[in-house]
């Protein structure tokens, strides 16, 4: 029988790891009730959410009449307008939106932002605590530098900034009923100012990617203003509500395990490792969204049915011991590390690139600037959101040790580590290997 799990339920985020391993127990792939969407079929193994992402063919994501899997059926026309992009669709649609945009996320083209990225980071780590100590690192640091990134990139207003801040919190606080009325009239205000901005590019022109789709438009490229939108929603959200719950989740883990830090601290080159595994471990992104089945199919040895719907567990995937040497630990060092946090196939996520380098970046500039950061609560008082799909701290307060600021983190030399405190002990995590 299928255990009955919350997942929005603060038991369930603090340790996922031993909700995921009950919930496995009942097989690979499990009937069970999710918020907001109802009856579906999730996955529990590494195995099975490769199977479902890689085989677009028997599991869409458009109904077979071409409605959004996920979306129900007294859900307002707004939000099917904003559901209507590429994330949502099946081929051809998803490489004919994807391919406009792909250039500006290939590799070349982000690792040529770092410095940039890198920039940004440290400025708002030198502000933390300019508000007074403790500081929300949520709030402060993990919310805004990508939300900044994303900004540049698509070519909107710097002065904009705190709108996108309020519509990221009204997203974040998706819970319940209440808070997805809530979440329409952020979703207005969004669109409509997503609207004025590709309005404006139009006819004054501009930098960005914004502008970018407006000349595709221009030149008779394959999009519909209505897409653009989407679009243009999408890059914004997806863009940065995902990569600030990854550094906050990861600064936490740090944190609560100042062995790791130090680790980490004594060599910034061990940090793309480190994030690796952050990804695989903090998991943000829980769940896919929801796909159709097209054809009765055993997957790992259940039968579904035509018509069922199926959402794959990327954290349950990221906990699978058939794939992770004790999943339950988190290693700084694990190689390799086959996570499934950017999914995989053909919608694995365009951003990953961008993610990974604004984490990075997050964490050296962080730990450079304020090297004795630490929590301003016990752990056991952190708490996350009740948003069913996604892993969020719903405020991090933190103090520079003492709660002053320190102002003098580049005087210590990188060739000088510091002196090693024990690693941690705690069930979690470990200090990697030497």
């Amino acid at each position: 029988m299928t255990p009955r799990l919350d997942f929005t339920s603060e038991a369930f985020f603090r340790d996922p790891p031993k909700a995921i391993a009950a919930l496995r127990a009942s097989g690979p792939v499990v009937a069970t009730r999710f918020p907001l969407v109802g009856d579906v079929w999730i996955t529990t193994t590494h195995a099975a959410t490769a199977q479902v992402l890689k085989d677009s063919t028997t599991f869409t994501l458009r109904k077979e009449g071409g409605g959004v899997a996920g979306l129900r059926w007294w859900m307002p026309k707004l939000v099917t307008t904003i559901a209507n992009n590429m994330l949502t669709m099946d081929e051809p649609d998803h490489t004919r939106l994807r391919s406009i945009v792909d250039e500006a996320f290939r590799r070349r083209a982000i690792v040529a932002m770092e410095p940039r990225i890198r920039a940004i980071a440290d400025d708002l780590a030198s502000r933390l605590f300019e508000n007074g100590s403790p500081a929300d690192l949520v709030a402060r640091y993990a919310r805004i530098l990508p939300l900044a990134v994303i900004s540049e990139l698509l070519g909107l207003p710097m002065a904009d900034r705190p709108k996108f801040i309020a519509w990221a919190n009204a997203m974040s606080s998706l819970t319940n009923m209440v808070s997805f009325l809530r979440l329409l009239f952020a979703f207005r205000k969004m669109r409509d100012y997503l609207e004025q901005q590709l309005q404006l590019a139009r006819e004054q022109g501009g930098e960005g990617l914004i502008a970018e789709l407006v000349q595709v438009e221009r030149e008779g490229g394959q999009i519909r203003p209505d897409e653009m939108v989407a679009m243009v929603f999408l890059l914004l959200a997806a863009g940065s509500e995902t990569t600030t719950h990854l550094i906050s989740g990861s600064v936490f883990e740090l944190l609560r395990n100042p062995g790791l830090r130090d680790w980490l601290e004594q060599d910034w080159s061990r940090a793309s490792l480190a994030v690796e595994e952050f990804l695989r471990f903090v998991s943000p992104v829980q769940f896919s969204k929801p796909r159709h089945v097209r054809r009765d199919i055993e997957l790992e040895g259940v039968r579904l049915k035509k018509g069922d719907r199926v959402m794959v567990m990327l954290a349950a995937a990221n906990m699978d011991p058939a794939v992770h040497d004790q999943p339950e630990r988190m290693d700084l060092e694990r190689k390799p590390n086959r996570h499934l946090s950017f999914g995989t196939g053909i919608h694995f996520c365009l951003g990953h690139q961008l993610a990974r380098i604004e984490a990075t970046c997050a964490l050296q500039a962080l730990f450079t600037r304020w090297p004795r950061l630490g929590l301003a609560v016990d752990a056991s008082q952190i708490h996350w959101r009740k948003r069913p799909g996604i892993r969020m701290i719903a405020k991090l307060p933190v103090v520079a040790s003492d709660g002053q600021p320190v102002n003098f983190p580049e005087a210590r030399s990188r060739s000088q580590p510091k002196t090693e405190r024990p690693s941690s002990s705690g069930d979690t995590a470990r200090s990697p290997a030497m």
